[in-house]
């Protein structure tokens, strides 16, 4: 079967750190050159970090939720980000950025949006699997506050049309969830894009340091792979303020190979042209859903949150099973006679 050959030439831009002191207009212009310097490259699309305006202030806890506002942007664009979209519209290049968000009615989201090339934004996305816990924490050298500062996000995951593919979003955690990927696959999508924030050090359990980067592949070369997608991923990356993000910011084939990975901690751009029909052979004979997928077996996967007991057998399995140690029984009184 023939394939019309479909690319795009992608950037991953990997930030280094963005610290408390640092101005917005600052990192705007870091952005703006990792933009150039893909420009240069002859790309069509930059994917930036998760939060890449700011550090990660859900590291530090503060009393009032509200002392935190001036990390949250209340408009997007506005006036010290709009240099970037300027960028874009300039260059003909698109791209993803990922912010803390501040709506209208108060409220909070980590989230993420894709501008086209015109300067549009055509997509949004606010991050569903929001990790760490909402409390001060006495036992942690520092803290982990998504589920403070953030709500759930509401806007599902989407797939948008973006340079002749189908694009999906998600953010940092997502990335590690397999339903992240199935539900945007399930809507075609060609390729999808995360922006994250990793601390280097797991305080919730003794881990070995290397997992926490090959936690990071695993994940994202895995949901790849079982959807037969292209995934890129950008990271924030080195130390702010002492507190330490793991980068390894990627590019992973459909056949779940990583085609270009970050070599540094600092603002580093990889590129790659991805070629949309590379998976396409998956989709037809390994991971076809129309004749394989039988989502008749997978309700629990919905109906249930948590882990649980197993769910009871058919009745009519019970009953075979019943039969079976009838016959057994009887087998061992002849055997004893």
């Amino acid at each position: 079967m023939m394939h019309q050959e479909r690319s795009i030439n992608l950037a991953v831009a990997q930030m280094g750190p963005v610290n408390l002191a640092d101005e917005k207009d600052t990192v705007v212009s870091r952005l703006i050159e990792m933009m150039d310097e893909a420009k240069g490259r002859s790309c069509d699309f930059v994917l930036y970090p998760e939060l890449a305006l700011t550090t990660f202030f859900p590291r530090y806890w503060v009393p009032e939720i509200t002392e935190m506002d001036r990390y949250f942007e209340t408009e997007m664009p506005n006036k010290r980000v709009a240099p970037l979209f300027e960028a874009a519209r300039k260059h003909g290049i698109g791209f993803y950025l990922g912010y803390a968000e501040l709506t209208p009615e108060g409220r909070r989201f980590n989230t993420s949006i894709i501008v086209n090339k015109t300067g549009s934004i055509i997509a949004k996305y606010r991050k569903i699997h929001l990790p760490g816990h909402s409390e001060y924490r006495q036992d942690r050298e520092f803290q982990h506050l998504e589920k403070r500062y953030f709500q759930v996000g509401d806007l599902g995951f989407g797939v948008s049309e973006l340079l002749g593919a189908k694009v999906g979003m998600g953010l940092c955690n997502d990335r590690r969830w397999a339903e992240t990927y199935r539900v945007m696959a399930l809507q075609g999508a060609d390729l999808i894009l995360f922006g994250y924030n990793t601390p280097a050090m797991n305080q919730n359990a003794v881990e070995e340091p290397h997992l926490k980067m090959f936690h990071n592949l695993l994940s994202i070369q895995a949901g790849a792979y079982q959807n037969s997608v292209w995934v890129a991923a950008a990271a924030k990356s080195g130390s702010e303020d002492g507190h330490r993000l793991i980068g390894g910011s990627a590019i992973i084939a459909p056949t779940g190979e990583v085609v270009a990975k970050a070599h540094t901690q600092e603002d580093e751009v990889i590129t790659s042209v991805i070629d949309l029909s590379l998976g396409d052979y998956l989709k037809e004979h390994i991971f076809n859903f129309d004749e394989h997928r039988r989502p008749e077996h997978y309700q629990l996967i919905v109906d249930r949150t948590g882990r649980g007991s197993p769910e009871s057998p058919p009745a009519e399995f019970v009953g075979a099973r019943e039969q079976i140690g009838q016959v057994a029984e009887l087998a061992a009184k002849d055997v004893t006679k």
